[in-house]
């Protein structure tokens, strides 16, 4: 498999992966995917082509989700991990992705999109996406996406404890203080030394990296950022605490999520250090 062949360049280079995977299954929905660090910036591109269809007529309802999905995008976000999304127009009755690829594959572009209009809408979105990842001075990540996501899994969670939810809140007021003191400003290339911002998006660029487990158990996404469905959006670690061939308390699945937790807060401390003190200010006289 070529991804697998140039795994090692992938996992140290590659900084986003959008699909292009099938884009056009169906005309009645527009269904976005991202990683977590990228909803903000999927949700901003979805809707200005929202309003645009208002404009326009013929619009297609919102749909957003992090759900694990299979193809390439898996590979990328799953395997690497590497921050990843996709667009797709889809039937509004259609129910896994998996069945997307049997209900469509037959259909041919111009059966489903006789005018490549549907084809050209993704890939507007598409360019806006690329564009953004590879001219914005700062990654167009969002951290405190990441931290709100892991604070929704827990919400209600029988298995998590004081220590896990603790570690969850510190790195939402880490992540928030990030992107609120630090990513902004560093927008502005006039403000940030160039190097800084460089590292700034290497902090970024492997947060969610954070969180992958290196032999996960059967039926465990390896990016523990991942649910099973849209559905239960919990942690898939935590529905086999007890698997018996590798987790065999419920102690050490908690603990792999407060170690992932707190190695992301770590990351984003080294971010907040980076411009702490400027090195472009002049001293004051005398100090």
């Amino acid at each position: 498999m070529l991804l697998q062949e140039n795994r090692a360049v992938l996992q140290s280079h590659a900084v986003a992966y959008v699909s292009l995977h099938s884009p056009v299954r169906g005309t009645e929905t527009l269904r976005s995917t991202a990683s977590p660090s990228l909803l903000q910036l999927n949700s901003d591109i979805q809707k200005r082509q929202l309003l645009s269809c208002i404009r326009g007529g013929n619009c297609p309802g919102p749909n957003l989700s992090s759900m694990q999905i299979p193809g390439d995008v898996s590979f990328f976000a799953n395997q690497l991990p590497v921050p990843s999304m996709e667009f797709a127009f889809e039937q509004a009755e259609e129910k896994s992705r998996f069945l997307s690829e049997a209900l469509f594959s037959a259909e041919s572009p111009e059966t489903l999109d006789p005018l490549f209009k549907f084809h050209e809408t993704i890939a507007k979105m598409t360019t806006e996406a690329i564009l953004r990842l590879v001219n914005d001075p700062v990654l167009p990540f969002c951290p405190l996406d990441i931290a709100l996501d892991i604070q929704r899994k827990l919400k209600d969670e029988p298995l998590s404890d004081p220590r896990l939810l603790a570690a969850a809140a510190s790195l939402r007021e880490s992540s928030a203080f990030l992107q609120s003191e630090t990513m902004r400003p560093a927008n502005d290339p006039k403000e940030r030394d160039p190097s800084h911002v460089r590292m700034l998006n290497d902090v970024l660029r492997d947060l969610e990296k954070s969180f992958t487990v290196p032999e996960p158990p059967p039926g465990v996404y390896r990016n523990l950022l991942y649910s099973l469905n849209d559905k239960v959006p919990k942690f898939s670690l935590l529905k086999y605490p007890r698997d018996p061939l590798r987790f065999n308390h419920v102690n050490e699945s908690l603990s792999m999520i407060i170690t992932a937790i707190n190695s992301a807060e770590k990351l984003i401390r080294s971010g907040l250090e980076l411009f702490e003190n400027n090195p472009d200010e002049p001293n004051e006289p005398g100090l």
